[in-house]
């Protein structure tokens, strides 16, 4: 499902809601969700699960084409992790 079935998925089950005002609410929740995974927060909806910031630490990979090893920053990765509600649900539990 991509925003903007979401987006009209939500609109169709609400009529007494503009599109643009449901647009409006999907976006203003992704857009806190993101800005709080900036400053390191941890997100958790409750029955579907958490995204959190993890860290990778720097490395030495390895170029698969040519074999050379290339040094590979330290970055901050996204992380989701599954609630028991939704995991429940996804292996025929619920």
């Amino acid at each position: 499902m991509i925003r903007s079935e979401l987006i009209q998925k939500i609109a169709d089950e609400n009529p007494h809601l503009y599109q643009r005002d449901v647009e409006r609410i999907v976006n203003t929740i992704f857009d806190e969700v993101t800005s709080a995974m900036s400053r390191g927060d941890r997100v958790e909806l409750r029955g579907f699960g958490a995204f959190s910031v993890k860290q990778r630490d720097a490395r030495v990979g390895r170029n698969p084409r040519t074999g050379e090893t290339v040094k590979v920053d330290e970055k901050h990765v996204p992380f989701f992790k599954t609630g028991k509600l939704l995991r429940d649900r996804l292996n025929g539990n619920a």
